[in-house]
């Protein structure tokens, strides 16, 4: 089996183990989406859920966000760590909305990640969910699992990305890297991965 056919498989376990495949951050636009994965770095989507009904409350749109004050901002967000950089990011982000795009959170890769405090990660997680374009979200779930499942052994997200877009089929590579995170949290984790109870041991190098 190649790593191409090695990626099918895996898609059909992985869809089987976990049939929905959604975003675990709560929104209702794209805008807030955007703001939750930012706010979400180095933080759980767990507490980001907890924040974010408020900080979406006091500041509807782009155009409120880009007038705001970046001390209230981060009275907003303080539990999600880092809160003075991500209040200023997100300020900072919504003003170039409003100066470039007309408050609209714009459906390229290359168009994102001009964005302050936006990377790969968080764009491909806008256009895969929000635009349904194929996507590939490089997390450290999606770090781990791959490597282990044999497809890479690197570390860069950027290289990582372009590898998987070769393996996986378009169509499905989205909810791929979403189901790697509930796989990931459940079995697959960091210092004690549960192969015994992994639906991928089958396939996988590291429990071969």
């Amino acid at each position: 089996m190649n790593n191409k056919e090695k990626a099918v498989r895996a898609v059909e376990l992985l869809e089987k183990e976990y049939p929905d495949a959604v975003c675990s951050l709560q929104y209702t636009d794209p805008l807030q989406l955007l703001i939750a994965t930012r706010l979400a770095a180095q933080c759980t989507d767990k507490r980001v859920n907890m924040v974010t009904p408020a900080l979406f409350g006091r500041f509807e749109n782009a155009e409120s966000f880009a007038s705001a004050d970046v001390s209230e901002v981060e009275e907003y967000i303080k539990s999600c760590g880092l809160y003075k950089t991500k209040a200023r990011d997100i300020v900072a982000m919504c003003r170039m909305l409003c100066e470039k795009y007309n408050g609209i959170v714009p459906d390229s890769i290359e168009q994102l990640v001009e964005l302050p405090g936006i990377g790969r990660k968080t764009a491909n997680l806008i256009i895969g969910d929000i635009f349904g374009k194929p996507a590939v979200v490089v997390d450290t779930h999606c770090i781990r699992i791959t490597g282990r499942l044999g497809f890479h052994d690197s570390k860069d997200a950027v290289k990582i990305e372009k590898i998987l877009r070769e393996l996986l089929p378009p169509d499905k590579s989205n909810d791929f890297c979403h189901r790697l995170v509930l796989h990931g949290r459940a079995v697959c984790k960091a210092r004690t991965p549960d192969c015994q109870s992994c639906c991928m041991n089958e396939i996988c190098d590291y429990c071969g």
